[in-house]
């Protein structure tokens, strides 16, 4: 072979950084935009938060003011009353009074503020189960030996309360020299029990609902029963099967049941009332409002990110020289380029949520029973996008209606094909079936084939094993279940 040339066409698709940078901004959510956005502020001087340039403009304007008055705060400050000028008649200014009111002094006594709904609550920190247990401890009678002991059973405790870890990890826990024994372990344990709330530090659920048991008053109607059913039986009482439990105990069946509400009354989980988790508020990205006959959508404004160019570093642009000049216009095409990422995702949601909203308006009418059948390549094909990019618009983008807050990829769902040639989304169907289920006599419950059935009257061809996948992702009990549970 020897050597040649050849000549070759071809297209290639490539991402600039730009495109990159505004693809990436997208599938941002609002709190994960507004870091990154402050990250990037951070390393480009040019770029500048629409709040922080409305501060620079008012500190400009006071120190102006303060160093050139005008006429007319001139003449309201020679302006006093004459009753009040015989301390300062030998020529003395006399200061403008400060105004107390809320519109100007907020609740921390600084003048200028504009009032208390500008003021985040400040809420201590939620206590947990362990500062809860460690306080009540602190309170009790023991001594340093058992101190050390409930110390380390209430670090172990998990969120429900349980001690799920055993003794025989705690012992290997405890320091050597203490040398204390499994028996002194589950002593100081069962002390903890009776703390607030009963039942911490128990082993498993048959260990929690004795100790909770034993502190009612002995003169408890059906208390003993009820301690006999947790300790052999507690089986049958999760399958509420009464009438076996009547025959084991050799109790009457109303006893039973009795003593079966007893114990429901109780909480299986006792650490679960002082959970510190701390609730997660969602801000919507858009909002749906009713305009008359039709739906109006429009971004909160809350929500979009206000970014500027700083003027006065745009203005030191001309005046430098040699790299220091090189470096800040590639500065200043970065900030223009990120403003403008930001304008286009402001614009790309806006034209989705617009389409969400014109496909799913019935469900905005009539609920969730309207909701029609969605998929990302419909709303693609709308507003000439791909469905990647529809895909991104609508992870954690939340939509406010009248009907409550919803992420954007709530409105997207398959259909199940209808008598009449149409299709009715799954978000529909659930809704029917919930409804069904509500209205059922809860003596004679209604079977996932007899609800197949009744969806088929209704024109909607759903097979039986359909209906048991939505009843079980609904956490809705089987038919038997809910009989038992009646």
């Amino acid at each position: 072979m020897k050597p040649a040339l050849q000549f070759r066409l071809h297209q290639q698709l490539t991402l600039t950084p730009q495109l990159q940078q505004a693809i990436r901004l997208l599938q941002l959510s609002q709190l994960e935009l507004e870091a990154e956005l402050r990250q990037i502020a951070e390393g480009n001087p040019l770029l500048e938060f629409a709040e922080e340039i409305e501060d620079e403009e008012a500190v400009d304007r006071e120190s102006a003011e303060s160093e050139y008055p005008s006429a007319e705060s001139v003449a309201a400050a020679g302006t006093t009353d004459n009753d009040d000028t015989g301390e300062w008649a030998d020529g003395g200014t006399v200061e403008a009074p400060i105004d107390f009111s809320s519109s100007s002094v907020g609740s921390s006594g600084s003048v200028g503020s504009r009032g208390d709904d500008d003021f985040e609550p400040q809420n201590a920190a939620p206590e947990t189960l362990q500062q809860h247990l460690l306080w009540q401890l602190n309170m009790a009678s023991f001594n340093p030996r058992q101190h050390l002991i409930a110390t380390v059973l209430i670090d172990a405790l998990d969120a429900s309360g349980y001690l799920t870890e055993g003794l025989e990890a705690m012992l290997a826990v405890l320091p050597a020299d203490l040398k204390a024994s499994i028996e002194e372990i589950d002593a100081v344990r069962r002390r903890l029990q009776g703390f607030d709330p009963a039942g911490v530090g128990s082993l498993d659920l048959r260990d929690c609902l004795r100790v909770q048991l034993e502190q009612f008053d002995p003169n408890t109607p059906q208390r003993e029963l009820a301690l006999r059913m947790v300790d052999s039986e507690l089986e049958l009482l999760a399958r509420n099967d009464i009438t076996r439990l009547a025959r084991r105990l050799r109790a009457s069946e109303d006893d039973v049941a009795a003593a079966a509400v007893l114990i429901r009354s109780l909480d299986p989980r006792p650490g679960a009332a002082l959970d510190a988790t701390p609730v997660e508020y969602v801000a919507p990205d858009v909002y749906a409002l009713r305009d008359g006959s039709r739906w109006r959508v429009s971004l909160n404004p809350d929500a979009q990110p206000r970014l500027g160019l700083n003027q006065h570093y745009c203005g030191l642009i001309a005046q430098a020289r040699g790299e220091d000049a090189s470096w800040m216009r590639g500065q200043l095409q970065e900030a223009r380029w990120l403003i403008k990422s930001l304008e286009s995702r402001a614009e790309t949601l806006l034209k989705v949520a617009e389409a969400i909203v014109r496909r799913q308006s019935a469900f905005l009418d009539y609920g969730p029973e309207a909701m029609h059948p969605l998929v990302l390549r419909e709303v693609a094909e709308e507003v000439a996008m791909h469905e990647s990019t529809i895909s991104r618009v609508t992870t954690r983008k939340y939509l406010h209606t009248p009907r409550g807050t919803f992420e954007l990829k709530y409105f997207f769902s398959s259909g199940v094909s209808t008598e009449d040639g149409g299709s009715a989304s799954a978000t529909a169907i659930q809704a029917m079936l919930r409804k069904l289920i509500g209205a059922e006599d809860a003596r004679k419950p209604l079977s996932d084939q007899a609800i197949a059935e009744e969806l088929q009257r209704k024109g909607i061809q759903v097979a039986r094993r359909t209906v048991a996948k939505y009843r079980e992702g609904l956490r809705i009990p089987s038919s038997s279940e809910r009989q038992r549970a009646s």
